[in-house]
């Protein structure tokens, strides 16, 4: 009974942070994808983690990806768009990150929980994923997890549409992921 409960919740409560998410920020962050020459994705923690999955689809897709802080990482350079996504777009690494992009001419979004914060000063485009009050503490929900779920689906779901209206084959996307796992 009670797993059956903590569904509900979580199902619940992503389900009103998307509700109260803005429609439009697809067709911005698709438009983003599509003219950047590659993508780099930040975050810290779990935020970092939601990053990994938007990394490996966009890949998928056919976009050039790079995960910030790994080894093989090229310099970011203009033309280029960093991804930063950040519950309170004050983490002090991915500001770093931000303050360089923008240095060298790449453009930058922030995904987070709340427009106001110094990486939303930075940033090209912000998208506030639902409305900050939503965020109040959640029993059974600590420390960003309905910001981390929430965004995760927000992504996934833009992905899928993305690769519904791109006519991107399962086939092809299969060609590109990895085969030495």
């Amino acid at each position: 009974m009670w797993q059956k409960e903590n569904q509900k919740l979580v199902i619940n409560k992503i389900s009103e942070i998307l509700d109260a998410t803005d429609e439009s920020y697809h067709d911005k962050l698709v438009k983003m994808f599509d003219e950047a020459n590659r993508i780099f994705i930040s975050g810290a923690g779990r935020s970092k983690l939601v990053g990994n999955f938007l990394g490996m689809r966009l890949m998928h897709s056919g976009y050039t990806v790079y995960m910030v802080g790994e080894i093989v990482t090229p310099s970011i350079q203009a033309g280029d768009l960093l991804i930063v996504i950040s519950g309170s777009g004050e983490t002090e690494q991915l500001i770093s990150f931000a303050k360089k992009a923008k240095s060298v001419g790449a453009k930058v979004v922030l995904i987070c929980s709340r427009k106001e914060s110094t990486i939303g000063d930075l940033a090209d485009a912000v998208f506030q994923i639902g409305k900050e009050e939503l965020y109040e503490k959640v029993k059974g929900m600590p420390m960003g997890t309905v910001f981390e779920l929430s965004t995760l689906c927000f992504l996934e779901a833009i992905v899928a549409h993305m690769i519904w209206e791109k006519g991107i084959p399962e086939e092809k996307m299969r060609e590109r992921h990895a085969n030495m796992e």
